[in-house]
């Protein structure tokens, strides 16, 4: 057992007033049974960790709560024969940070099939740098590969680029040797991109298309697309035969008009991407692409941390789509 009995935490609660966020010490008792007690040495931050900490019940439906859907650090404590104490691990996805509470704290308890060895030779910060975002963004390219868009076909668009998602898709994809197309609604991340290998920028309203044609000129061999709605609608339009789009976003909406045309006349694979509950096998082929071959070094340059006493503010900034890069928070 460990011989630490609390934790710092930014515990979430839902009051008469209303939801409020604070920094506070718990004992670790108050954790979900699990396998495996994890000391967190960083966590990181996605918009799904704004809306927890700001009540969404949609994302999490138990209060208090300790948000964090993505961990990294070591194990304390393991009752099964899978990791020892020392072993450096991280955890991303499942149930943490939604209704198991997850890294924005010193300690997380999860069953053992949650968690991965962190490859060797990565650091736990350098691991919450991608975090979900990065495991999502080379999901979507991994689509991209396996439905045959290689670098020769033409350019690949990734909207949303600026983001968490869509800034380590453009990076992966750009030192696979894609040509990039970069779409993003601030000007001032043009240079960013450029630096993570963007051949092309674009703003959204060059890739939302309102007129009722079923097919567009196609410009593009393949897409990430990290917002959906009428975005992906007009993406889905643009793209050329047998190209891939993979969806991997909701925050233009939820609804997307379109024919099926794309995908009769010009073969279109409309690939969706699920993080939370991807396959063990390629969670573990994507960490080690990540720490190795697919690792994009401008992401460290990419990368602020912040402590909890400081999460409120990035949560109030990602939520107004403020942030730029990552966000990895240090809990103790």
């Amino acid at each position: 057992m460990t011989d630490v009995d609390s934790f710092a935490c930014y515990l979430v609660t839902k009051e008469a007033a209303g939801v409020r966020g604070e920094v506070t010490r718990r004992p670790i008792s108050d954790l979900p049974a699990g396998d495996v007690l994890i000391r967190v040495a960083y966590s990181s931050l996605n918009y799904k960790d704004g809306l927890s900490a700001t009540g969404n019940m949609g994302v999490t439906r138990k209060y208090p709560h300790v948000p964090g859907i993505d961990a990294a650090g070591t194990v304390e404590t393991c009752t099964t024969a899978d990791f020892q104490p020392g072993d450096e691990v991280l955890v991303t996805g499942h149930d943490l940070g939604q209704n198991t509470w997850g890294g924005w704290g010193g300690f997380i308890r999860v069953p053992a099939d949650w968690v991965l060895r962190l490859p060797q030779g990565w650091s736990p910060r350098a691991a919450m740098a991608y975090g979900t975002a990065g495991l999502t963004a080379a999901q979507c390219v991994e689509a991209l590969r396996h439905g045959g868009v290689t670098p020769d076909r033409g350019e690949v668009v990734v909207t949303g680029a600026s983001g968490g998602v869509g800034s380590l898709a453009v990076g992966i994809l750009a030192k696979l040797g894609y040509r990039v197309a970069a779409v993003t609604g601030k000007p001032a991340a043009a240079d960013l991109l450029k630096r993570l290998g963007a051949t092309t920028i674009l703003s959204r309203t060059d890739v939302v298309d309102a007129s009722n044609k079923p097919l567009l000129a196609a410009r593009f061999s393949g897409a990430v697309d990290t917002v959906g709605g009428a975005t992906l609608a007009t993406i889905l339009r643009s793209t050329d035969r047998h190209g891939v789009v993979a969806a991997c976003g909701l925050v233009g909406g939820v609804e997307v008009s379109t024919t099926v045309l794309p995908f009769i006349l010009r073969g279109i694979t409309l690939a969706g991407i699920d993080s939370v509950e991807c396959p063990r096998a390629q969670r573990e082929r994507i960490w080690s692409n990540l720490a190795g071959p697919w690792n994009v070094p401008i992401v460290a340059e990419l990368t602020t941390e912040v402590k909890l006493d400081e999460v409120a503010g990035q949560v109030e900034r990602i939520l107004k789509g403020e942030v730029t890069g990552r966000v990895v928070v240090r809990p103790e």
